[in-house]
């Protein structure tokens, strides 16, 4: 496991690019609405069907993702230098990118790391 200040760094660093590549699908016409909202980071849906909430656990030094009734679990992989879930390997921009293709059934969705 990773140290806490460790985690903190990366942890932050992490969630900024998501939250970037959030905006920019956002401004670029996504069905979605992005709201960072004191470190709990929420994607509401115009439809008002869900939302998805992304947030730091650093008491066990994961990123945690609620979507789609299910809680996903990220820990850090210091060989890719990222967080990613361990049962499908995704890092996190990339899995956040699947489960709102997904929910939103629109294949063209994109998460561009920034």
């Amino acid at each position: 496991m990773i140290d806490e200040t460790t985690f903190r760094r990366e942890s932050d660093r992490a969630l900024e690019r998501l939250k970037q590549a959030l905006i920019a699908a956002e401004d670029a016409g996504g069905s979605f609405e992005f709201d960072d909202n004191n470190g709990a980071m929420n994607v509401l849906f115009e439809d008002g069907s869900s939302k998805f909430v992304v947030t730091p656990n650093t008491p066990i030094r994961q990123i945690w993702i609620s979507a789609e009734s299910t809680s996903f679990k990220l820990d850090w992989a210091e060989a890719t230098g990222a967080f990613v879930l361990a049962k499908t390997g995704e890092p996190l921009i990339r899995l956040i990118e699947r489960l709102l293709r997904e929910h939103l059934g629109d294949a063209s969705i994109t998460l561009e790391p920034v």
